[in-house]
């Protein structure tokens, strides 16, 4: 029972059926005192009248009592009933009507009075000149209908208490239907497995329950909008795991060619000893190789870390130094190119500072330009413009494939080898190291490219002025 009644339907139709059974009760006892009070006054009214007929003469009507009290010590009372020929007549009542009848009041008011053997009575005291007299009839009549309604107002109650039960069923289960959909909504997503893989959230609350302008629709709404905040969620999460995955992979294949190279020449040195020229080879190319290893440990390691979150250094950054020095050194390594630093007049006057790590935003910018030398033909123009809030590089090379634009800033992300004259495309962790140390400075960077026109916008906020 406690079960059934934890349930929303069966409460509200509980809490119904109460409102409906106490508004009857209400209702029951306000008729019951104003009919009592109404056939009251209208006994009162028909006592009055029987007044005139106080001396036992014509006009007392059948069960009527008269009582007098001299002032000489004499007392007589008095019923009308009926003889054997069915006629009324008053009767002489006994002593202990007549001792209750002297009780009565005189205050020209009506009394309810007990008449031994004759019952409830509405008696009136009158004082007269030489004694009180007393009138009076039965209740029985009033008593009776009052009786009778409080048996009908029962009925009524019960029937309205059945109606409103059986109506608020009806209409609490029907208006509780959607929420009940929406409760199965909840339920089959509570049944999909989201341990493990990409998991497809598909179920939602159909549009029509999810009109704001209603309780239920809310849910729905509510609800709708936790499913696509899951299904984001865990999306992202197996992008993640993905990416991982890929990135594991990508980073077992980069290492193991470099470990490969350098056990095959070692292999090669210890065959031929007494090959001086080959030995030297072989260790410039184990050399080689292990630099080659090494910085991509270091970047792994840097990635490591910004993704761990450590803090990076903070301290005021010349910009404009910054940039023409890589410059400078890209002009020395790539002099096939055209590079250009585009500087404001007013950061000759006052140099571009931004709060920051100096190493990291010198390989920020240093693996950009790397990037447009290794990925570009010689001839290509290659212009850096300086900015308060960070600076930008763009090229007029032939551009990142369309493929590739969304998904240049992951890691391991190669480009065509036709963007490059050797042929080499590296090993796709420049532009992530972009990325990553750029967020871990509080910027942004976004690439722009179509062939002839590839821009790199690095934006870092708080720029000191």
């Amino acid at each position: 029972m406690r079960r059934r009644l934890a349930s929303l339907t069966s409460r509200l139709v509980l809490t119904t059926v109460a409102l409906v059974l106490l508004v009857s009760v209400l209702v029951g006892a306000a008729t019951w005192l104003a009919m009592r009070s109404y056939l009251t006054e209208q006994l009162d009214h028909d006592v009055r009248e029987t007044v005139p007929a106080l001396g036992g003469g014509p006009g007392l009507a059948p069960g009527a009592v008269t009582a007098q009290f001299l002032d000489s010590g004499e007392s007589s009372a008095k019923v009308v009933e009926p003889n054997e020929d069915r006629r009324f007549r008053p009767v002489p009542l006994d002593a202990a009507a007549i001792a209750d009848l002297r009780e009565v009041p005189i205050d020209d008011r009506p009394h309810t009075v007990d008449v031994a053997g004759l019952g409830s009575y509405r008696v009136l005291g009158i004082q007269g000149a030489n004694g009180t007299g007393i009138v009076g009839l039965p209740t029985a009549d009033v008593d009776h209908a009052l009786d009778t309604l409080v048996w009908w107002e029962v009925l009524l109650a019960l029937l309205a208490v059945t109606a409103a039960a059986g109506a608020a069923l009806v209409v609490v289960r029907r208006q509780l239907r959607p929420l009940r959909e929406v409760a199965a909504t909840a339920h089959t997503v509570a049944t999909l497995p989201l341990e493990s893989g990409d998991v497809d959230i598909s179920e939602r609350v159909p549009d029509h329950l999810t009109d704001a302008r209603t309780e239920v629709g809310q849910v729905g709404a509510a609800l709708n909008t936790l499913l696509a905040h899951v299904e984001t969620s865990l999306e992202a999460r197996h992008r993640s795991e993905q990416q991982v995955r890929q990135f594991v992979a990508d980073a077992s294949h980069e290492l193991r060619s470099p470990l490969a190279t350098i056990a095959g020449y070692t292999e090669l040195a210890r065959r031929r000893p007494e090959d001086t020229v080959g030995a030297r080879a072989a260790l410039d190319k184990v050399e080689e190789e292990s630099a080659r290893m090494t910085a991509l440990v270091e970047d792994l390691l840097l990635l490591a870390r910004l993704d761990a979150g450590r803090p990076l250094e903070s301290a005021p950054v010349d910009l404009t130094r910054l940039l023409l020095e890589a410059v400078s050194d890209a002009r020395v390594l790539a002099p096939e190119h055209h590079w250009r630093l585009d500087v404001p007049d007013d950061a000759v006057e006052s140099a571009y500072e931004v709060p920051g790590d100096e190493l990291r935003l010198h390989q920020v910018v240093t693996n950009l330009l790397s990037n447009a030398r290794r990925y570009t033909p010689p001839g290509t123009t290659v212009t850096v413009t300086a900015r308060r809030d960070g600076f930008a590089v763009h090229d007029d090379g032939p551009g990142f494939p369309p493929d590739l634009v969304e998904h240049a800033f992951e890691r391991f992300a190669r480009g065509d080898a036709a963007r490059t004259r050797t042929g080499e495309v590296g090993v796709g962790l420049g532009l992530s190291l972009v990325r990553a140390i750029v967020a871990a400075h509080g910027g942004t960077v976004t690439l722009s490219s179509v062939p002839g026109d590839t821009t790199v916008e690095v934006r870092l906020p708080s720029a000191l002025r």
